[in-house]
């Protein structure tokens, strides 16, 4: 081989050595709170290179509230989201146009926690107390279904805006009389209030809609779609494989986010698993909205809330993208 030929044929190979696998397009993905044990899945994916691989430069980014993400994402602001698909319902009513592909939460993760010392006993006896928690918390959207479902009217609390870490020391000192949280960091409050501890489930109540989901800007899934597909069967295959061996994706998670711990994100991580689980996710595919469930949520909505303009329910979420033979273990 000539000296021009091998010069050429080395320039080439430096060349393409150079060049990514494949072209990446950046995608912003604003999560519902702060990471935590909840949100393993999507960080252990990341580590890995899965949504590299698939051309997805995913940046995650802390939220503020189910609310805000959904605002975001049916604005536009950011193109995928993680949100309470109760609230997605009330917000589509009002224009935001968001569509959700995939569940995380078969059950409502909500909970209402008091001090046992306080006299409260349930729902009924928070007439006339002070709920405190984020302005941009689910719980806050949600609330007048859970306190009509129980025979309370919703205007009889008082909110109070705490940060979310600060709903612990609220409480014990007093200064509010009931929070919310989810379920998955039950075990935090089962740690700092002992046998004080006040709980009801929002799903042992009497409301079990769909908690979070993934949703997407309808207009960028209209544009993306292989994207999106892409995005949401490696989503689906990190939540599986966070099932089947959950230290690995903790670590991601910790590693990620350095103030983190790891003890304490598998414990969220295993409350999580509870919270994925039901019929649908089990038999038909994890991360599935079904037909009939998201029907009786939306009439829930309706009643308790109400829905500023009604829309069709099927237009707020699609199972397209999901492989049917990724399933929650039984």
């Amino acid at each position: 081989m000539s000296k021009p030929l091998i010069h050429a044929v080395a320039v080439a190979a430096a060349c393409f050595a150079t060049l990514p696998a494949q072209a990446q397009q950046k995608v912003d993905f604003v999560l519902n709170w702060v990471p935590g044990g909840d949100h393993a899945p999507y960080y252990y994916a990341k580590k890995l290179g899965w949504y590299a691989k698939e051309g997805i430069d995913l940046q995650l980014e802390p939220g503020k509230g189910s609310a805000l993400a959904t605002q975001r994402v049916g604005a536009g602001a950011t193109p995928i989201g993680l949100a309470d698909m109760a609230g997605v319902l009330v917000a589509k009513g009002k224009g935001a146009d968001t569509v959700a592909v995939f569940n995380v939460y078969a059950n409502s993760p909500q909970g209402m926690y008091w001090l046992k010392s306080s006299g409260i006993k349930g729902v009924k006896d928070f007439a006339g107390k002070k709920i405190g928690n984020p302005a941009a918390d689910g719980a806050r959207v949600m609330w007048p279904a859970l306190a009509k479902a129980n025979g309370l009217d919703p205007k009889s609390v008082t909110w109070v805006n705490i940060d979310a870490n600060g709903k612990l020391a609220a409480l014990k000192a007093k200064s509010i009389d009931v929070t919310t949280s989810f379920f998955n960091i039950h075990h935090i409050f089962q740690r700092e209030l002992g046998d004080d501890m006040g709980f009801l489930a929002w799903r042992d109540a009497g409301l079990n809609p769909y908690g979070n989901s993934v949703i997407v800007n309808a207009e960028f899934l209209k544009n993306n779609k292989p994207l999106v597909d892409k995005f949401v069967k490696v989503t689906q295959r990190a939540f599986a494989a966070c099932v089947k061996e959950p230290n690995p994706c903790v670590q991601a998670l910790v590693d990620a986010n350095g103030a983190l711990k790891f003890d304490n994100e598998l414990d969220n991580w295993k409350l999580v698993e509870q919270l994925m689980s039901d019929k649908f996710s089990r038999e038909v595919a994890l991360g599935v909205h079904d037909d009939k469930r998201m029907g009786a949520d939306y009439d829930l909505v309706k009643e308790y809330i109400g829905i500023d303009k009604p829309f069709d329910v099927k237009t707020v979420y699609t199972n397209e993208f999901l492989d049917k033979s990724i399933k929650m273990t039984k």
